[in-house]
């Protein structure tokens, strides 16, 4: 009897099997189907930031599905991505669109410089300066920022809350302004007023790359300012708003308390400003003023004055950044490596092999910047002065990032996204017969980039960036489509093609055959 009881205990597991294998079925298809969610989430808020950057605006719903699609997306296993990918591949589009535009005023501020060498009358770019207040004395202990006018007391809205509006049009150039006074004064005149309720109009019209703070500022004015700040603060009038202001409010606002997300309201013409305050007490900037009567034409569909664009001026002898591999290459009498590559690979061949986290870390923008113009003048650079490591790791991605075709060209696209449906044994042998397809000059700097980056990760135990690791650093600065940027499917395929480069570059770039694409 024991042993009945033995076998027929021990074959009721099988029945229970059948419901654990019905669950895993269960869960697998939840897996699939979370999957596919995140990835449109994906999809939607990469549409939604490149419609952005390219002047088309987002209705009030579409922003708070974005929103609420990016606190679903920031719960998942793409979460991690999101802010490498954000900052990598989409920013990247639209600081295109800023850069364009800061060369266009360099361009015109270097006509009205030629004018006035010929004694022709000058026009001004720059914002009118405000008038100092005449009662403001030299001792007061912010003066340096106080004399600008940003802040003005603007008597009280209609519930009878004390008013402060910021003006951006009034905030000089960065180099003139030292942010961290500034932020000190923010907190000096609200200290006087926050035991009250109080307002804040924000003017956003005239902030420029040329005198916004950095973000890095912002977030820490965020810190700085506490609960007695935010507690009486009872609106934060934004006037003026632009998508792109939009579009970030949207992405960051659930790191922001809810409450204080509450008292933000958008204003895109002043006259709406009369229903909750006292319009006639408010010192509204002359070029505030002027910039939304603009808006207001554009509204009854006058169109604005047309605006003479200058042609574009043709690249530098020595140009680096922004120009083909062939420009590059019949500057430099022949010589196939573009000399910024042969620079910071050599560089970091002597001194960076074994920095962690090689090629993942940033660098500060503005010194990227000014590399960028020593290289595209043709003056020398010693990363040596700038004591970081990752500058020139920075460097070398910048410059495939802003190449007008990719390495790998466009024309390899389709075949790369098409890696992941081949074999696994047989992808090394795909990617060798894509790879021997481009044209020769490509080939020649792929295989000197690839020899280098296979170096990088035989390196791995000290800079912990093994081929993966580095595939995704590079697969989106190597490739990318024709008609805009890659979207999150052609991650995996790009990512996984790149990582076959570098780990088998000896089997892949072996051949002694010269590759298809050359001229004669």
């Amino acid at each position: 009897m024991r042993t009945l009881r033995r076998l027929k205990f021990m074959s009721s597991p099988s029945l229970s099997d059948l419901g654990k294998r019905e669950q895993a079925a269960l869960d697998e298809r939840g897996a699939q189907q979370r999957q596919a969610c995140s990835n449109a989430t994906w999809n939607s808020i990469h549409n939604g930031v490149i419609a952005v950057f390219q002047r088309k605006g987002l209705p009030d719903h579409q922003l708070f599905h974005l929103n609420e699609g990016v606190r679903q997306l920031l719960k998942t296993e793409l979460g991690s991505f999101f802010t490498e990918y954000l900052q990598n591949q989409l920013l990247t589009k639209g600081m295109v669109i800023l850069r364009d535009k800061i060369r266009f005023y360099e361009e015109l501020q270097k006509e009205e410089e030629e004018a006035t060498t010929l004694g022709a009358p000058r026009m001004s770019l720059a914002p009118i300066p405000a008038c100092e207040d005449s009662t403001l004395g030299m001792d007061h202990p912010y003066y340096d920022v106080a004399r600008h006018g940003i802040l003005q007391l603007a008597g009280d809205d209609n519930s009878g809350r004390r008013v402060i509006t910021f003006s951006c049009c009034r905030m000089p150039p960065s180099h003139e302004l030292n942010h961290s006074r500034l932020l000190g004064y923010l907190k000096y005149t609200l200290d006087q007023y926050v035991e009250n309720d109080y307002t804040i109009i924000y003017f956003h019209y005239g902030l420029t790359s040329r005198n916004k703070p950095s973000l890095s500022w912002l977030q820490s004015a965020y810190k700085e300012f506490g609960r007695k700040y935010k507690k009486n603060l009872k609106a934060l009038y934004v006037v003026h708003p632009t998508s792109f202001i939009k579009i970030l409010w949207t992405i960051f606002k659930p790191l922001i308390s809810h409450k204080f997300g509450k008292k933000v309201t958008y204003f895109n013409y002043l006259s709406e400003l009369r229903a909750h305050l006292k319009y006639d007490q408010l010192m509204i900037p002359p070029e505030v003023i002027r910039h939304d009567e603009k808006l207001q034409n554009m509204k009854l569909g006058r169109p604005p004055p047309l605006v003479k664009t200058p042609p574009p001026r043709p690249p530098l002898p020595t140009q680096q950044f922004g120009v083909s591999l062939k420009y590059i290459k019949d500057k430099n009498k022949g010589e196939l490596i573009p000399p910024v590559m042969k620079e910071t690979v050599t560089y970091l061949k002597d001194k960076g092999l074994r920095s962690e986290g090689l090629f993942r870390r940033s660098a500060n923008v503005q010194t990227i910047k000014e590399i960028q113009r020593l290289y595209n003048q043709g003056k020398p650079v010693n990363f040596d002065d700038y004591g970081d490591i990752h500058i020139p790791a920075v460097i070398l991605k910048t410059f495939l990032r802003e190449l007008p075709q990719p390495l790998l060209t466009f024309e390899a696209y389709e075949q790369i996204l098409a890696i992941t449906s081949v074999e696994s044994s047989l992808r090394v042998t795909r990617c060798k017969e894509i790879v021997r397809g481009l044209p020769e000059h490509n080939y020649a700097v792929l295989k000197y980039l690839m020899s280098f980056l296979h170096m990088v990760s035989q390196e791995c135990i000290f800079n912990k960036m093994t081929g993966s690791n580095l595939a995704c650093v590079f697969g989106l600065n190597l490739i990318r489509p024709s008609n805009g940027p890659s979207s999150l499917n052609a991650l995996v395929p790009l990512n996984l093609f790149t990582e076959l480069m570098i780990d088998f570059y000896e089997n892949i770039f072996s051949s002694q055959v010269v590759p298809c694409g050359t001229s004669p």
